[in-house]
């Protein structure tokens, strides 16, 4: 990946934590290892993320909310799948 590819994956990142501060409760401080549990996001605010980000990247996330809770536990494990997906679509 070049520095472009690099560029767009900070962007993604950097996006996906501001989303996910916004819905976190307290004064979380929010990185890539912090387990959603710790957010107290919900299972309906983690399906108001996931409707924002493939609004923002104009992709398609198919999963219901409980595989969206089986398989993702940390930020990072969103932003990973967010990022597979826009660099599947491009």
């Amino acid at each position: 990946m070049g520095v472009d590819g690099q560029q767009h994956t900070d962007v993604i990142g950097e996006n996906i934590l501001a989303k996910i501060k916004a819905h976190a409760e307290g004064d979380t401080n929010v990185t890539l290892s912090t387990p959603l549990t710790d957010l107290g996001i919900h299972s309906l605010e983690l399906t108001e993320i996931i409707f924002d980000l493939e609004e923002e990247f104009g992709i398609e996330v198919e999963m219901n909310t409980a595989e969206a809770w089986e398989h993702l536990s940390t930020v990072r494990d969103i932003v990973e799948s967010v990022r597979k997906l826009v660099n599947d679509k491009a």
